[in-house]
């Protein structure tokens, strides 16, 4: 006779109550996860992953409900038992990881007084040895100094620090079941890694299940045993992890999987079978150099930790010698060039383009623009400077690189209305028109707010809107980290089509390789503020020689390659 389930939903509907009447985020599905199993949620944003896992740990806002089915754990359906128990068993036996580990964090409360926190309520640990557990905790998920940092708060922590400290919290306990909800969106490949191989090595030794939601189909087939695929509140698919790569059957898996990034593809095989691609009729060859830096510095002083930490007395006040984020950097960019600039977070490479755009002021070295030094004008000079049209940026993320007020009209108008370079409302109105047909965005969207536009439309917007001056130099920072793979697919054919088409040259700041590979004539390999490595995109990822490159693209996760297979529109038989 087979084994229970620890996880068993069944028939699960759930509903939110909106101005517009009634929707099913999540439509009667079907999902069981066995103990010591670690099942991937995959899908894109819409598709009910997330709300499924809420409904799970039953955190659901106000508007929602579970309109009918049931959610058995241990055999208890979770959809009957009072809130009393519930919030015992939240933390105790089933707790989750949040997308957004600083916001996950309460940010003036030391994080190893926050694990003590979770040991307290759930009668692990007492007054007198909560700490010293609570250290125990932190040297489990691998925090170097486990003493020190149990009395940092989160914004003296990285990125990945707080990750690894709110995998902690969900699993200070022990519990038997972990939902993992986009545990490493915004982190690069080798914290993703760490982070990752960190969860299924503590969770496969406690002998727990594990619940992956992700919209990275490199994780999934890496980390997990069962994938279930969602589309519009529906599971479509479910499968083992080697069986649904090697041979999907349905036509939204493949449809994910042909836009999944990955070695051997071109930026036209991500998107969808029998999409329309006309390439851009002038291509402008790499010519002369646009952008030249030249031993690029950026200091910044590190007096303590900070006014929040000398309000809250956690502060060094010995003076210490300045932290050096970007050292003795030297590239170019020539016209019509996509250069990428990869490394781990925190290796300068945002800092870089924040210079470049003339954002942030340089320590020292020069950055030398269409013949003019830009380093030695001051950043808030610069923003009337006559070089300042010709030089734009696209941000990371689209939403809150949009005013919630604007419509998209008048976001796409911004530039054009504060340089003065077109008059008059019905002159503006079809500037903006033909801004967004350059980047597909059909126009009687122009009169929506941001909060109306799905994350691809708003990325149409941000680039139309950077495009607008006709720049000679666009910076992508992370252009599309927050973007599903379908419409990141959509959005760097965009990139490259205007690219040709107009003669821009792009500064292209990411962490994902195989997007770097796809779009990039270039690349330059960052880490400690220095250049580690530099060369064509095709030399430097497929033959690199410095050790760190190596490592970076070794931690890329990635679908097994028999994937490629999908781009030509073939399946592989098992």
């Amino acid at each position: 006779m087979a084994a229970r389930p620890l996880l068993e939903v069944k028939n699960l509907t759930v509903e939110f109550t909106t101005r517009r009447g009634i929707v099913e985020a999540v439509k009667s599905i079907d999902i069981s996860v066995a103990t010591g199993e670690t099942v991937g949620i995959v899908g894109e944003s819409g598709s009910g992953k997330s709300v499924t896992s809420y409904a799970v740990m039953r955190i659901l806002d106000r508007a929602g409900r579970v309109a009918h089915g049931s959610i058995a754990f241990s055999g208890f359906d979770l959809t009957q038992i009072p809130e009393s128990e519930m919030r015992d068993l939240r933390g105790r036996e089933m707790s989750m990881i949040f997308q957004n580990p600083r916001a996950a964090l309460n940010p003036i409360r030391k994080v190893g007084h926050q694990i003590e926190d979770v040991l307290r309520q759930h009668a692990q640990a007492g007054s007198g040895d909560a700490q010293e557990k609570a250290i125990a905790i932190l040297e489990q998920v691998r925090i170097a100094r486990p003493q020190e940092r149990y009395e940092a708060y989160p914004f003296e922590l990285s990125g990945g620090m707080c990750q690894r400290i709110v995998i902690a919290l969900a699993l200070a306990c022990r519990p038997q079941l972990l939902i993992a909800d986009e545990p490493t969106t915004g982190l690069d490949v080798t914290t993703q890694k760490a982070v990752m191989d960190l969860i299924v090595e503590l969770t496969r030794e406690r002998g727990m299940s594990t619940v992956l939601i992700t919209h990275d189909l490199g994780l999934a087939a890496t980390y997990c045993d069962k994938v279930i695929v969602m589309e519009k509140g529906h599971v479509v698919e479910t499968a083992p992890s080697r069986q649904i790569f090697a041979d999907p059957q349905h036509a939204y898996t493949r449809k994910l999987m042909r836009a999944t990034p990955r070695p051997g593809i071109t930026l036209r095989d991500l998107l969808p079978e029998g999409t329309a691609t006309p390439m851009a009729e002038t291509v402008t060859a790499p010519g002369e150099p646009l952008l030249i830096v030249r031993n690029l510095v950026k200091e910044y002083p590190r007096e303590g930790a900070g006014l929040l930490a000398k309000f809250l007395g956690g502060a060094d006040k010995t003076p210490k010698a300045p932290f050096r984020a970007v050292d003795g950097l030297s590239f170019e960019v020539r016209k019509g060039e996509s250069v990428g600039l990869v490394g781990e977070s925190g290796c300068g490479k945002s800092t870089t383009s924040m210079m470049v755009m003339r954002l942030l002021d340089p320590t020292a070295g020069s950055i030398v623009f269409d013949g003019e030094d830009l380093g030695s004008i001051p950043a808030r000079a610069f923003a009337r400077h006559a070089k300042r049209p010709k030089i734009q940026m696209v941000f990371q993320d689209p939403t809150d690189s949009l005013n919630p007020r604007y419509t998209a009209a008048r976001a796409i108008a911004d530039p054009l209305l504060r340089f003065g370079v077109v008059s008059g409302a019905d002159a503006i109105r079809a500037r903006c028109e033909e801004l967004a047909g350059l980047v597909g965005l059909p126009v009687d969207l122009l009169d929506r707010f941001p909060h109306q536009l799905s994350g691809g439309q708003k990325a149409r917007v941000g680039i139309a809107r950077a495009i607008a001056l006709k720049p000679d130099l666009v910076i992508l920072d992370e252009p599309t980290a927050a973007l599903d793979v379908s419409v990141q697919a959509v959005v760097l054919n965009l990139l490259a089509d205007l690219k040709a088409k107009l003669g821009m040259s792009y500064l292209f700041v990411s962490h994902d390789l195989h997007v770097v590979r796809l779009l990039c004539d270039r690349v330059i390999v960052m880490k400690g503020g220095r250049i580690v490595e530099e060369g064509t995109a095709e030399a430097v990822l497929e033959r690199p020689s410095a050790d760190y490159t190596r490592e970076l693209i070794a931690a890329i996760p990635c679908p097994p390659l028999e994937n490629q297979a999908i781009s030509h529109g073939l399946r592989i038989q098992t």
